[in-house]
């Protein structure tokens, strides 16, 4: 997918929501890990996706499966992920499809990383640490109309550890991430990680990446603001994928649970549409 593409859709939906597909078997509704129990062949995983998705998808422009809730349950796990990254793409070939796998290691090593979520998975993206440097890097980014989304700022408290430390002038690492990872591809392939709870931290991202799409977890459950996000983050494209994962799928854990989480996904695509409005776009 294009990033001419990527922005229509927004336009198109008047949405930038990213539904985060963080599957928890013991978070899902029980109806469903009980039919699991009757039946080998009963998929809890993909099951709970499939009803997420077919609910949630008139008001979202992408799905982010994190890969640790299905490499947890070993190969039933990746089965379900792969199944899950199908159906998308055979039912809802407009979605943009993140792993967030957060890879990221030797140029040997990444270009297999590389093949499996780009040719194997036919996901759109894949979210890639930076701290190993380009040669970690550059083999994302060999695959036309494919995605690298970057580390940035994280949401996490951790974050202050080493993303926020300087250097003798006056440098924060992911400054320094930006700035150089900006050498390697531009806006028409990289994307950049930034949590949502890093507030007016977005001005200074934007100042050095002004027209990147940025992927910012933690609204929601992290309690990250939309408004925030958007005062500081937006750009002439909008720029920003929103995600959210557990107040949108968790919403409900009885046999309503896709109707419950159609509904928080609506109100978040509301409140979108009127600040797309408000930015004449």
């Amino acid at each position: 997918m294009t990033r001419e593409q990527l922005f229509e859709n927004i336009r198109q939906k008047r949405s930038f929501l990213c539904v985060g597909l963080d599957t928890d078997l013991k978070k899902v509704p029980q109806h469903l890990v009980e039919k699991t129990a009757l039946d080998n062949d009963f998929d809890a995983i993909f099951e709970f996706n499939r009803a997420i998705i077919d609910a949630t998808a008139p008001y979202c422009i992408a799905y982010k499966p994190n890969l640790a809730f299905y490499e947890a349950h070993g190969v039933k796990g990746w089965i379900a992920f792969e199944k899950t990254v199908q159906y998308l793409n055979d039912n809802y070939p407009d979605q943009f499809i993140i792993a967030d796998a957060k890879r990221g290691d030797i140029g040997n090593t990444s270009k297999l990383y590389a093949r499996t979520f780009f040719e194997e998975m036919d996901v759109d993206a894949v979210t890639v640490a930076p701290y190993m440097g380009e040669d970690s890097v550059t083999p994302f980014l060999g695959y036309e109309g494919k995605w690298v989304i970057l580390l940035a700022l994280t949401s996490n408290k951790g974050s202050q550890d080493f993303q926020l430390t300087q250097d003798a002038k006056g440098e924060r690492l992911f400054e320094k991430v930006l700035t150089r990872s900006q050498q390697w591809a531009d806006a028409g392939q990289m994307m950049y990680v930034v949590g949502a709870t890093q507030g007016c931290a977005f001005a200074d991202i934007r100042r050095l990446a002004p027209d990147h799409f940025l992927l910012v977890p933690g609204i929601g459950a992290q309690g990250g603001s939309l408004e925030e996000v958007c005062k500081y983050g937006w750009n002439d494209h909008c720029g920003l994928i929103v995600n959210s994962s557990r107040a949108i799928i968790y919403a409900d854990s009885t046999e309503r649970f896709a109707e419950m989480a159609a509904e928080q996904a609506r109100e978040v695509q509301k409140q979108m549409a009127a600040i797309l409005k408000a930015h004449n776009l």
